[in-house]
């Protein structure tokens, strides 16, 4: 691939929270590159040295600290020259229970970051968000909201650092996606949980996360969001073709009902920002609004557009047939596992 041959050729890269699935999918689809060094960043170090036996390489370095920790990232952004920024409270439950730790980790963690980044001069920046950041009805989508502020009110002012978002939404058998949850529960012998049937959710691989980032990173200008163009599915279609592929076609389903902080269906581009965002084919480009405080527009002007756009979310993108979930929970989850 061009961008990792000529882009990454002798660079240090930083993975922030790089233990976990995104982290991992990196590191496979670097580790044989021509890169020559990738730091992890994160609190767990259990995980840490189950990385460092898996894979055995001079090329990854291993960083204890924590993104609220400003000069934890001060000392271990030295000397790096791109950032992947994934490290977040993700679960929406215990976001809701515990706000505060939300806003430490996901905000201000990321300021720290960033502050830390256009200290030590790193060319470049990657904040992985969430479609639950657009209408936020929850913690952890607030904070993500938030965070996406401060990425694009630091890009203002960060000369030499440029920095870049991207959002996505629902990524199969990463930590918190139901597909591992369904085949537990079908393995354990009880009912699968699901909360609504008509409830939708983007779907992505792994792969097309770390493909998005790329992206992001070779095409991005200071500010900019940048959002895969993804397929969707329901809840029950997805347990169905899990039922399906472990030969349990007819296995009891349990209705529980939405859970603390989920919406029916899930946005990755706001009506308003599809107003401005660029078509890229597989991506939408959501640029950096960078009008000041002075913008006589915000008060005196509308746009009449506005009626007449409508969202990006999980009910009206490409909806998943069962052929297409069955092939991609093959390829996806069930071939890693085997």
């Amino acid at each position: 691939m061009k961008i990792m041959k000529d882009i990454f050729k002798n660079k240090k890269l930083l993975i922030t929270g790089g233990t976990g699935s995104f982290g991992n999918a990196v590191l496979e689809k670097f580790i044989h590159s021509n890169i020559k060094e990738i730091t992890i960043f994160s609190r767990d170090e259990k995980k840490q040295d189950d990385l460092r036996r898996k894979h055995n390489s001079s090329k990854i370095k291993f960083y204890i600290g924590d993104i609220r920790d400003k000069d934890s990232l001060i000392s271990v952004t030295r000397g790096i020259d791109f950032i992947f920024h994934a490290a977040a409270l993700k679960q929406v439950p215990s976001c809701e229970f515990f706000p505060m730790e939300a806003v430490k980790t996901n905000v201000i963690g990321t300021e720290n970051l960033l502050e830390a980044a256009i200290l030590n001069n790193v060319k470049k920046v990657i904040c992985l968000s969430t479609d639950k950041a657009v209408y936020p009805i929850n913690a952890m989508g607030i904070s993500k909201g938030m965070m996406e502020k401060v990425l694009v009110s630091k890009s203002r002012n960060s000369n030499k650092t440029l920095i870049i978002g991207t959002r996505y939404g629902n990524v199969l058998a990463s930590r918190g996606s139901v597909v591992p949850l369904f085949d537990e529960q079908i393995n354990k012998k009880i009912p699968i949980t699901i909360t609504d049937p008509k409830m939708t959710r983007f779907i992505m691989s792994l792969e097309d996360a770390v493909e998005l980032v790329l992206y992001a990173f070779e095409n991005g200008k200071g500010g900019d969001i940048f959002v895969q163009k993804a397929p969707a599915s329901t809840i029950l279609d997805l347990c169905n073709s899990i039922k399906r592929l472990k030969g349990e076609v007819d296995y009891k389903v349990k209705i529980i009902g939405t859970r603390h902080g989920e919406k029916l269906h899930e946005t990755l581009c706001s009506r308003e920002e599809m107003l401005v965002a660029e078509d890229l084919g597989n991506y939408f480009r959501i640029p950096s609004d960078n009008r000041d405080l002075n913008y006589p527009a915000f008060f005196d002007k509308g746009d009449k557009r506005m009626s007449q756009m409508e969202d990006f979310n999980s009910s009206n993108t490409n909806q998943l047939n069962a052929d297409e979930l069955d092939k991609i929970l093959k390829e996806q989850y069930f071939s890693k596992i085997l």
